[in-house]
């Protein structure tokens, strides 16, 4: 119910022969530009805030303009971006990002893909990516140690910078190497844009960054790369035939796009390379050693394609392991309960949990009971005007289940701030009289912010914090809080001292505070919430096991520092507010 942004969506194509031969056979001079269109509209879920394109033309002569982009903000970015591209926008070479920002900066100069310009064709880099860096500070020094300037503090574009500075020193090494041959002028220029070699590049910027990322560029002497973290916490796929290398953030996407079946897709592994050089070779290169896979849980849970033939089972998978939990909560009145599902991306795993209820030998009540209604407008500033609109975001169907009688089950796929249930969903339900309401979560508690690439990063919003913290105030634990506290301040990088705050509390006594919370006054209806366990999530989704969001385990020293010092923030800013 309560939209999580993520950043961000990237595809990438590649042409393997001559311009001419895509308007022979497909008859378009834009065949790369109308597949990276579709690309990108199968990944519209990854961003809404803006879209951008960019190309290398390899065939362009010299004095004229061969290095493209295009950039655009807004929820209608795509189309608007492609309207905007005109025909001497052709090449070989093409770059799509859509974004959705993490950071909470906002403007055109931080719409992807991001350009660095030099008058050397191998110096010039067109960079974009899906990462979040928990390290960009260090990252900052780093470039300024150097002598550099960076202009914005911003990941995308001091990973740029660094990036970009060690294409430079390979662009350097090829010249010294080519006036060491004897080569000289435009022969010289020749023998470098044929022979740069990224994975120079990566080896010496790559292990700088801690963070979740799929990092994608394209160089002005026609090299093509995607680079995935070593800890395969953002995802990339890959296809190859003799026509085109593409890249996608997801599977299904490149399936569509180019018609083809699940198996004919690769998947960029943990700590690799796909590397397209100028000639159109392809290669895989090791660029770190794989780590501890932590592919991220929550792509499979929410933020990926439901139509990718996996992700559709496992997440059919993790509504089935509710049903047990469900029948409890309802105390097996099955005939007298009517199932639901909000929002749009729960219905898979809403298929799941009403199969599993089958299997019981129940028959299954299912009604279509809540709408979303209307748009919450931003216009609205007013905090009074903006939580009375957000109530009526959503409306029921009167008449769709037995007053005071029917119990009615509704499962989402994840509760995470639980704003939308306080203040719309649970007072509108609680106006058809249910006996009770038992809120389903696909996904287990979330309890700590995500530190690569998805919008929950305060300690504060989290609603199963907030209830563990209530419970520790009321049983008179403060000093705990005071502990872990001291321990996040002496000791912020080795341990995730945060994980304290849960010691104390069963799963229940959060689920039950947590409902009690988010009950909104005057509700007559009795809520239970019933969340996914930490053992279902791992057996429903056993190759993505990055679980920090639920467990607190980050994958990187980056994640366990930032977790801590949100904790550090959030209780001095709790003392500040109390003077």
């Amino acid at each position: 119910m309560e939209q999580l942004k993520h950043e961000c969506g990237v595809a990438m194509i590649r042409l393997l022969k001559p311009v001419s031969y895509y308007v022979s056979k497909y008859g378009s001079e834009r065949y790369a530009l109308e597949k990276l269109y579709l690309m990108m509209e199968k990944q519209h879920n990854r961003g809404q805030e803006g879209a951008g394109v960019g190309c290398v033309n390899l065939d362009a002569p010299v004095g004229e303009e061969y290095m493209f982009r295009e950039r655009v903000e807004g929820k209608d970015a795509i189309t608007e971006v492609f309207k905007r591209i005109t025909g001497a926008f052709t090449g070989q070479l093409y770059m799509g990002h859509l974004r959705y920002s993490t950071t909470g900066k906002s403007g055109i100069q931080y719409i992807h893909p991001f350009l660095r310009r030099n008058n050397w064709r191998a110096k010039n880099l067109c960079l974009c990516g899906n990462f979040n860096m928990t390290n960009i500070d260090e990252i900052f020094h780093l470039l300024t140690a150097q002598g550099q300037s960076p202009r914005l503090f911003s990941d995308s574009y001091i990973t740029l910078e660094l990036m970009g500075h060690r294409l430079d020193r390979e662009v350097e090494r090829l010249f010294v190497e080519a006036e060491g041959m004897g080569l000289k002028g435009t022969d010289i220029t020749r023998y470098i844009d044929d022979n740069v070699l990224i994975e120079n590049v990566l080896r010496t910027t790559i292990p700088h960054f801690d963070g979740g990322y799929v990092m994608c560029g394209l160089t002005g002497s026609g090299e093509m790369f995607a680079v995935r973290d070593p800890w395969g916490i953002r995802p990339a796929f890959w296809y190859r035939d003799d026509e085109v290398v593409v890249v996608a953030s997801e599977r299904p996407v490149i399936q569509t796009t180019f018609n083809l079946q699940a198996d004919d897709i690769n998947e960029l592994l943990p700590g690799q390379s796909l590397i397209v050089r100028k000639s159109g070779e392809l290669s895989i290169e090791r660029i770190l050693p794989p780590a501890a896979l932590s592919a991220c849980s929550f792509e499979r849970i929410y933020f990926s394609r439901g139509s990718d033939r996996d992700i559709y089972l496992e997440r059919k998978r993790l509504g089935e392991q509710l049903v047990p939990a469900i029948i409890k909560a309802i105390d097996g009145e099955v005939t007298d309960t009517v199932f639901t599902y909000i929002p749009n991306t729960a219905e898979v795993a809403f298929h799941g949990m009403t199969d599993g209820v089958r299997r019981l030998d129940h028959d299954v009540r299912i009604e279509k009971v809540v709408w979303k209604d209307i748009k919450l407008r931003t216009f609205i500033t007013e905090d009074s005007e903006r939580n009375d609109l957000a109530a009526h975001v959503y409306d029921v169907t009167y008449g769709s289940l037995v007053p005071y009688k029917d119990n009615l089950v509704v499962i989402d796929d994840s509760i995470v701030r639980g704003t939308t249930l306080k203040e719309s969903i649970l007072k509108i339900l609680d106006r058809l009289h249910p006996k009770k309401i038992v809120m389903v979560s696909s996904s287990p508690q979330i309890r700590y912010p995500d530190y690569y690439g998805i919008d929950m990063s305060h300690l504060e919003e989290l609603c199963a914090f907030r209830a563990a913290m209530a419970l520790l105030q009321e049983r008179g634990m403060q000093q705990r809080i005071e502990d872990i506290y001291r321990a996040c301040k002496s000791d912020p990088s080795s341990v995730n001292h945060v994980r304290g705050i849960y010691e104390p509390f069963s799963v229940g006594e959060i689920n039950g505070k947590i409902a009690e919370m988010l009950r909104p006054q005057g509700m007559q209806t009795p809520v239970e919430l019933v969340f996914q366990s930490i053992e279902g999530l791992h057996q429903a989704c056993p190759d993505h096991p990055g679980d920090w969001y639920f467990t607190g385990r980050y994958p990187t020293p980056g994640g366990i520092r930032l977790c801590n010092t949100a904790f550090v923030d959030y209780v001095e800013k709790m003392l500040l507010s109390s003077n």
